[in-house]
Protein backbone atom coordinates (compact mmCIF):
# COMPACT_ATOMS: atom_id res chain seq x y z
CA UNK A 1 0.00 0.00 0.00
CA UNK A 2 1.44 3.76 -0.48
CA UNK A 3 1.99 6.05 1.59
CA UNK A 4 -0.94 8.04 -0.25
CA UNK A 5 -3.25 5.16 0.67
CA UNK A 6 -1.93 5.12 4.16
CA UNK A 7 -3.11 8.75 4.36
CA UNK A 8 -6.17 8.57 3.23
CA UNK A 9 -7.11 5.40 5.06
CA UNK A 10 -5.74 7.19 8.33
CA UNK A 11 -8.00 10.18 7.48
CA UNK A 12 -11.09 8.37 7.03
CA UNK A 13 -10.78 6.47 9.95
CA UNK A 14 -10.16 9.89 11.78
CA UNK A 15 -12.95 11.34 10.26
CA UNK A 16 -15.01 8.73 11.74
CA UNK A 17 -14.00 8.89 14.79
CA UNK A 18 -14.71 12.35 15.31
CA UNK A 19 -17.62 11.51 13.33
CA UNK A 20 -18.67 9.54 16.17
CA UNK A 21 -18.10 11.65 18.44
CA UNK A 22 -19.93 14.71 17.30
CA UNK A 23 -22.82 12.10 17.10
CA UNK A 24 -22.10 11.09 20.84
CA UNK A 25 -22.37 15.16 22.24
CA UNK A 26 -25.27 15.76 19.79
CA UNK A 27 -26.65 12.94 21.81
CA UNK A 28 -25.80 14.25 25.13
CA UNK A 29 -26.80 17.62 23.89
CA UNK A 30 -30.51 16.44 23.63
CA UNK A 31 -30.51 14.13 26.55
CA UNK A 32 -29.63 17.09 28.62
CA UNK A 33 -32.42 18.94 26.82
CA UNK A 34 -34.92 16.98 27.71
CA UNK A 35 -33.58 17.10 31.47
CA UNK A 36 -33.72 20.93 31.27
CA UNK A 37 -37.47 20.39 30.15
CA UNK A 38 -38.48 18.20 32.60
CA UNK A 39 -36.80 20.38 35.27
CA UNK A 40 -37.84 23.43 33.93
CA UNK A 41 -41.71 22.00 34.02
CA UNK A 42 -41.40 20.30 37.37
CA UNK A 43 -40.33 23.84 38.47
CA UNK A 44 -43.67 25.03 36.73
CA UNK A 45 -45.87 22.95 38.54
CA UNK A 46 -44.69 22.91 41.93
CA UNK A 47 -45.06 26.78 41.61
CA UNK A 48 -48.70 26.31 40.48
CA UNK A 49 -49.21 23.80 43.30
CA UNK A 50 -47.95 25.91 45.66
CA UNK A 51 -50.51 28.93 44.67
CA UNK A 52 -52.62 26.58 44.63
CA UNK A 53 -52.30 25.76 48.07
CA UNK A 54 -52.01 29.25 49.19
CA UNK A 55 -55.63 30.12 47.45
CA UNK A 56 -57.40 27.18 49.20
CA UNK A 57 -55.67 28.03 52.44
CA UNK A 58 -57.47 31.66 51.66
CA UNK A 59 -60.18 30.40 50.86
CA UNK A 60 -60.63 28.08 54.08
CA UNK A 61 -59.51 31.09 56.11
CA UNK A 62 -61.90 33.41 54.96
CA UNK A 63 -64.70 31.00 54.81
CA UNK A 64 -64.25 29.91 58.71
CA UNK A 65 -64.01 33.88 59.70
CA UNK A 66 -66.96 34.97 57.72
CA UNK A 67 -69.32 32.02 59.45
CA UNK A 68 -67.77 32.87 62.36
CA UNK A 69 -68.06 36.27 62.31
CA UNK A 70 -71.52 36.58 61.24
CA UNK A 71 -72.84 34.86 63.97
CA UNK A 72 -70.89 36.91 66.33
CA UNK A 73 -72.00 39.89 65.02
CA UNK A 74 -75.88 38.64 65.11
CA UNK A 75 -75.48 37.49 68.92
CA UNK A 76 -73.61 40.80 69.96
CA UNK A 77 -76.26 43.19 68.66
CA UNK A 78 -78.62 41.11 70.06
CA UNK A 79 -77.32 40.66 73.39
CA UNK A 80 -75.03 43.70 74.41
CA UNK A 81 -77.19 45.28 76.56
CA UNK A 82 -77.32 41.83 78.89
CA UNK A 83 -73.68 41.45 78.93
CA UNK A 84 -73.13 43.37 82.30
CA UNK A 85 -76.43 42.02 83.85
CA UNK A 86 -76.28 38.73 83.41
CA UNK A 87 -72.11 38.40 83.93
CA UNK A 88 -72.36 36.96 80.05
CA UNK A 89 -69.59 37.20 77.52
CA UNK A 90 -69.75 36.11 73.65
CA UNK A 91 -66.11 35.55 72.12
CA UNK A 92 -64.97 35.96 68.42
CA UNK A 93 -65.48 32.72 67.80
CA UNK A 94 -69.47 33.17 69.07
CA UNK A 95 -68.93 31.21 72.03
CA UNK A 96 -71.26 32.21 74.79
CA UNK A 97 -70.45 32.15 78.01
CA UNK A 98 -72.53 32.51 81.53
CA UNK A 99 -69.72 33.27 84.07
CA UNK A 100 -71.71 33.06 87.55
CA UNK A 101 -71.77 29.54 89.47
CA UNK A 102 -73.54 30.91 92.13
CA UNK A 103 -76.53 31.68 90.05
CA UNK A 104 -76.69 28.22 88.48
CA UNK A 105 -76.56 25.45 90.37
CA UNK A 106 -75.85 24.72 94.19
CA UNK A 107 -72.27 23.73 95.00
CA UNK A 108 -72.31 19.75 94.16
CA UNK A 109 -75.89 19.61 92.81
CA UNK A 110 -77.41 19.31 89.18
CA UNK A 111 -81.17 21.13 90.09
CA UNK A 112 -81.20 24.95 87.87
CA UNK A 113 -81.82 27.45 90.18
CA UNK A 114 -84.44 29.70 89.84
CA UNK A 115 -82.53 32.95 88.91
CA UNK A 116 -80.72 31.30 86.41
CA UNK A 117 -84.12 29.80 85.04
CA UNK A 118 -85.50 33.35 84.50
CA UNK A 119 -82.22 34.10 82.72
CA UNK A 120 -82.47 31.07 80.08
CA UNK A 121 -86.59 32.20 79.99
CA UNK A 122 -84.89 35.47 78.21
CA UNK A 123 -82.12 34.23 76.75
CA UNK A 124 -82.94 31.28 74.60
CA UNK A 125 -85.91 32.25 72.85
CA UNK A 126 -83.42 35.33 71.79
CA UNK A 127 -80.38 32.82 71.24
CA UNK A 128 -82.04 30.48 69.03
CA UNK A 129 -83.94 33.15 67.10
CA UNK A 130 -80.57 34.89 65.90
CA UNK A 131 -79.22 31.18 65.22
CA UNK A 132 -82.34 29.71 62.94
CA UNK A 133 -83.64 33.05 61.07
CA UNK A 134 -80.52 34.05 60.28
CA UNK A 135 -77.44 31.49 60.40
CA UNK A 136 -79.22 27.81 60.18
CA UNK A 137 -77.30 27.15 57.03
CA UNK A 138 -73.97 27.84 58.28
CA UNK A 139 -75.02 25.73 61.63
CA UNK A 140 -73.99 22.04 62.02
CA UNK A 141 -74.71 21.96 65.86
CA UNK A 142 -75.43 23.92 68.75
CA UNK A 143 -73.93 22.76 71.70
CA UNK A 144 -74.43 23.08 76.04
CA UNK A 145 -71.17 23.00 77.39
CA UNK A 146 -71.46 22.42 81.15
CA UNK A 147 -67.89 22.87 82.93
CA UNK A 148 -66.54 22.59 86.27
CA UNK A 149 -63.61 22.99 88.55
CA UNK A 150 -61.37 20.34 89.85
CA UNK A 151 -63.03 20.40 93.00
CA UNK A 152 -64.50 17.10 94.56
CA UNK A 153 -65.05 15.21 97.74
CA UNK A 154 -62.05 15.51 99.84
CA UNK A 155 -59.97 12.26 99.97
CA UNK A 156 -60.67 11.93 96.94
CA UNK A 157 -58.28 11.43 94.00
CA UNK A 158 -57.99 13.85 90.33
CA UNK A 159 -59.83 10.18 88.83
CA UNK A 160 -62.19 10.08 91.15
CA UNK A 161 -62.61 14.06 91.22
CA UNK A 162 -62.46 14.07 86.89
CA UNK A 163 -65.36 11.58 86.69
CA UNK A 164 -67.63 12.52 89.86
CA UNK A 165 -67.61 16.05 87.93
CA UNK A 166 -68.34 14.60 84.51
CA UNK A 167 -71.29 13.13 86.00
CA UNK A 168 -72.26 16.38 87.93
CA UNK A 169 -71.68 18.46 84.25
CA UNK A 170 -73.95 16.20 82.23
CA UNK A 171 -76.69 16.11 85.07
CA UNK A 172 -76.57 20.04 84.89
CA UNK A 173 -76.13 19.98 80.75
CA UNK A 174 -78.79 17.85 80.41
CA UNK A 175 -81.30 19.61 83.05
CA UNK A 176 -81.05 22.66 81.04
CA UNK A 177 -81.40 21.54 78.03
CA UNK A 178 -84.36 20.16 79.36
CA UNK A 179 -85.85 22.96 80.74
CA UNK A 180 -85.24 25.23 77.15
CA UNK A 181 -86.95 22.33 75.13
CA UNK A 182 -89.76 22.85 77.15
CA UNK A 183 -90.40 26.41 76.89
CA UNK A 184 -93.53 26.90 74.83
CA UNK A 185 -91.59 29.99 72.61
CA UNK A 186 -89.46 26.76 71.17
CA UNK A 187 -91.89 24.87 69.95
CA UNK A 188 -91.64 26.31 66.49
CA UNK A 189 -88.07 25.28 66.55
CA UNK A 190 -88.58 21.43 67.81
CA UNK A 191 -87.58 19.65 64.83
CA UNK A 192 -84.72 21.38 64.20
CA UNK A 193 -83.77 21.60 67.97
CA UNK A 194 -83.92 17.86 67.90
CA UNK A 195 -81.64 17.22 65.06
CA UNK A 196 -79.29 19.69 66.21
CA UNK A 197 -78.50 20.94 69.70
CA UNK A 198 -76.78 18.61 72.02
CA UNK A 199 -75.56 18.51 76.31
CA UNK A 200 -72.21 18.01 76.63
CA UNK A 201 -70.49 17.61 80.20
CA UNK A 202 -67.17 18.65 79.94
CA UNK A 203 -65.73 18.13 84.21
CA UNK A 204 -62.94 19.97 84.26
CA UNK A 205 -60.96 18.82 81.41
CA UNK A 206 -60.98 23.00 79.65
CA UNK A 207 -60.65 24.71 83.30
CA UNK A 208 -60.04 28.40 82.84
CA UNK A 209 -56.73 29.80 84.70
CA UNK A 210 -55.73 33.47 85.90
CA UNK A 211 -52.37 35.48 84.74
CA UNK A 212 -50.31 33.47 87.26
CA UNK A 213 -51.37 30.09 85.30
CA UNK A 214 -53.29 28.85 88.56
CA UNK A 215 -56.63 27.52 88.10
CA UNK A 216 -59.19 29.93 88.42
CA UNK A 217 -61.56 28.16 90.40
CA UNK A 218 -64.94 30.20 90.18
CA UNK A 219 -64.47 31.09 86.54
CA UNK A 220 -64.07 27.55 85.62
CA UNK A 221 -67.07 26.65 87.01
CA UNK A 222 -69.99 27.60 83.70
CA UNK A 223 -72.31 27.03 81.42
CA UNK A 224 -71.23 27.84 77.77
CA UNK A 225 -73.20 27.71 74.73
CA UNK A 226 -71.54 27.13 71.52
CA UNK A 227 -72.19 27.11 67.73
CA UNK A 228 -70.78 24.05 65.79
CA UNK A 229 -70.70 25.75 62.44
CA UNK A 230 -70.62 23.38 58.78
CA UNK A 231 -67.76 25.71 57.77
CA UNK A 232 -65.68 21.65 58.34
CA UNK A 233 -67.74 20.31 55.87
CA UNK A 234 -66.92 23.75 53.14
CA UNK A 235 -63.40 23.35 53.74
CA UNK A 236 -64.24 20.03 53.04
CA UNK A 237 -65.81 20.60 49.64
CA UNK A 238 -62.79 23.02 49.23
CA UNK A 239 -59.78 20.77 49.67
CA UNK A 240 -61.55 17.97 47.86
CA UNK A 241 -61.97 20.73 44.77
CA UNK A 242 -58.11 21.37 45.39
CA UNK A 243 -57.17 17.17 45.18
CA UNK A 244 -59.14 17.21 41.67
Amino acid sequence: MSKLDKLRRQKIQEDGIWSSVSDLMSGLMIVFLFISVAFMSRVVDESISIKKQQNTIQQVVKTYEDTKGNIYDDLYDEFKDDLKRWNMQIDKDSTVRFSEPDVFFEKGEAEIKSQFKEILDSFFPRYIKVIYENNKENVKEVRIEGHTSSEWKENTNKKESYFGNMELSQDRTRNVLKYIMNMDELQQYEDWLIDNITSNGMSYSKRLYDENNNEDKKSSRRVEFRVITNADETINEIVDEYNK
